[in-house]
């Protein structure tokens, strides 16, 4: 099958679930108001409350959002087939991601601009937040350190990308201070930079930079320098002021992702790329069945509880109307979607030739998941070409693109992890963790750059070769969490949670199916680091159900409207 076909039909249902679902949404389940006056007027600062044009925050959030992961996965996930692939990825994004992180911005808007931890403290209960808590430091841990190895492994691979790569970043800034300081729109200005970017990309090409001569000043491996490199970036990056650096990159990089999937599209129309994977995949014998693990496998992409901490984190606080919620949470989930249908696209039509080429690649599940970022990238390569751009640019292009979008998710991944530590120091009266923000900010990279380092795993390191199995179920059972607190909300406000609960129960059951056939494999194998980790995983998948069961219950049978706020905006 042509694979312009699927990717058409897909886009024209996330454009019907946008204009009609969304709209349902705010106005029937969320019940937004554009009158009423959201903290980041409320409790502005100049730091992190700062209302902030919608077109700017949807390039920040999307892109905090859209990492390394909605790549991989779905990229992983094509060993099952293209089919099961794509149709998980469309329900999911408009019933489920769409849901999920446009409700988290509401929720936390309603109630301070709180995170989603301590909302679950106000909606469920105090031990609800223990629990957010616990599986939130851990998510963030695994997703920090997985997309530091993903960046080093591709910057290795592709050296040429390195210029691009840091030369983003003072483009960011100068952006970022014309904004600020002229105050004026920032489209013509962030297009420039996006053209500079790729401009550099020739520099890149002509200069590749290796890290060799730091690798061996440290005396440490090339992947193990550039882990410390990125971690001691993010360090000071996610303590500036978000207008600094955050906003202005993720607005160049939300550019990025409406240009990689014009590329992929036009190449798809102009080389009409055949699909050379079947529909469904006759796996080999041994191998885990595409259900339940494929909505484990395409977590980001489909669903995904890391954007629940990126809504209440840092798009709360930013949110200038409470109307823009819609615009921000349901069409970023809409564009990271978009971002999964074309990472299928591209390993099962733009990186092989043939059927033959692509069972070679997709030979087993670990073939699968070795290959899957580089197998994206040849992918996009190979659309790009169809455009008449040289396969090495393409490949160089994709790379910059892989990894600005998992270096952003890095410094939101950091920043949020410093909200979590000062959580917990609040929790437990520690008062240097509350109020030293280079402290909490050290303890929030230590733990994944310890991570990062571990030895085991072959070539990927040891948090892709033991730990990345539970990262698609701690993501899902963060993404439960948030969908409870939210169900529980709209549940007290007398409005109808039928379009949050369906997701939450679907997402419980597949989580915690999936923990109990890897808990059993784990044991049978021995593997005495991961089965204790996914035994604690799935305890706490059966608290977050006993929580979520209880307070569901209360909340029908005690609900009440909500209140009226008295802050209104001043439309002077």
């Amino acid at each position: 099958m042509p694979a312009i076909v699927p990717a058409l039909v897909v886009l024209g249902i996330f454009y019907l679930g946008y204009r009609h679902y969304s709209s349902y949404l705010a106005r029937r389940v969320y019940g937004l108001d554009a009158q009423r006056a959201t903290p980041a007027h409320t409790m502005r600062d100049g730091v992190d409350f700062i209302p902030t044009n919608k077109h700017v925050l949807f390039g920040h959030h999307f892109t905090s959002v859209a990492g390394a992961a909605p790549i991989v996965g779905p990229a992983v996930a094509a060993f099952w087939g293209w089919g099961p692939a794509l149709l998980w990825i469309t329900l999911g994004t408009v019933f489920a991601a769409g849901v999920h992180d446009f409700g988290s911005i509401v929720v936390s808007v309603r109630h301070r601009a709180q995170s989603i931890g301590t909302l679950a403290s106000d909606v469920i209960t105090r031990r609800a937040r223990t629990l957010f808590l616990l599986i939130i430091f851990f998510l963030l841990t695994l997703v920090n350190a997985v997309f530091a190895v993903v960046i080093s492994n591709l910057l290795i691979a592709n050296p040429a990308a390195v210029i691009p790569i840091f030369l983003q970043i003072p483009l960011a800034i100068g952006l970022g201070q014309y904004i600020y300081r002229v105050r004026s729109s920032a489209l013509l200005p962030s297009i420039i930079g996006v053209l500079v970017l790729y401009l550099s990309i020739l520099l890149g090409m002509a200069f590749p930079l290796s890290i060799e001569p730091l690798t061996s000043a440290l005396g440490i491996g090339e992947r193990a320098t550039w882990v410390v490199v990125l971690f001691a970036y993010t360090f000071v990056a996610s303590q500036l002021p978000v207008w600094v650096l955050l906003q202005p990159r993720d607005y160049i990089n939300s550019h990025q992702l409406f240009i990689a999937l014009g590329i992929i599209l036009l190449g798809l129309l102009v080389g009409f790329d055949v699909i050379q994977a079947p529909v469904v995949n006759d796996v080999p014998p041994g191998s885990k069945h595409w259900f339940p693990f494929l909505f484990i496998t395409i977590a980001c992409g489909a669903v995904s509880g890391f954007h629940s901490l990126v809504s209440s984190g840092t798009t709360s606080k930013q949110l200038a109307k409470e109307t823009d919620a819609r615009y921000v949470g349901y069409m970023g989930a809409l564009g990271e979607g978009s971002l999964a249908v074309a990472s299928v696209l591209a390993v099962t039509a733009g990186a092989v030739a043939s059927t033959t080429e692509w069972n070679r690649l997709y030979s087993s599940f670990s073939a699968a998941s070795g290959g899957a970022t580089q197998n994206f990238v040849e992918g996009v390569a190979g659309f790009a070409n169809n455009l008449g751009l040289p396969v090495a640019y393409g490949t160089v292009f994709a790379a910059v693109v892989v990894v600005s979008f998992a270096a952003t998710t890095m410094d939101t991944g950091v920043r949020l992890q410093r909200y979590v530590v000062q959580e917990i120091g609040s929790t437990l009266n520690i008062r240097p963790l509350t109020r030293n923000i280079p402290l909490a900010t050290a303890l929030a990279v230590l733990v994944p750059v310890a991570m990062a380092l571990l030895p085991g795993g072959g070539e990927k390191g040891y948090t892709f070769g033991v730990l990345w199995q539970l990262f698609g179920t701690t993501n899902q059972l963060t993404a439960g969490l948030a969908l409870a607190v939210i169900a529980v909300w709209v549940t007290k406000r007398r409005r109808n949670p039928v379009a949050v609960l369906v997701p939450l129960v679907f997402l419980l059951v597949m989580t915690t199916w999936a923990l109990v056939i890897n808990m059993l494999e784990f044991i049978g194998q021995g593997q005495w680091v991961l089965a204790p980790l996914d035994m604690i995983i799935f305890v706490l998948a059966i608290w977050l159900i006993v929580e979520a069961g209880l307070a569901l219950r209360r909340a029908w049978n005690d609900r009440t409207s909500e209140p009226e706020p008295e802050a209104k905006l001043d439309e002077s």
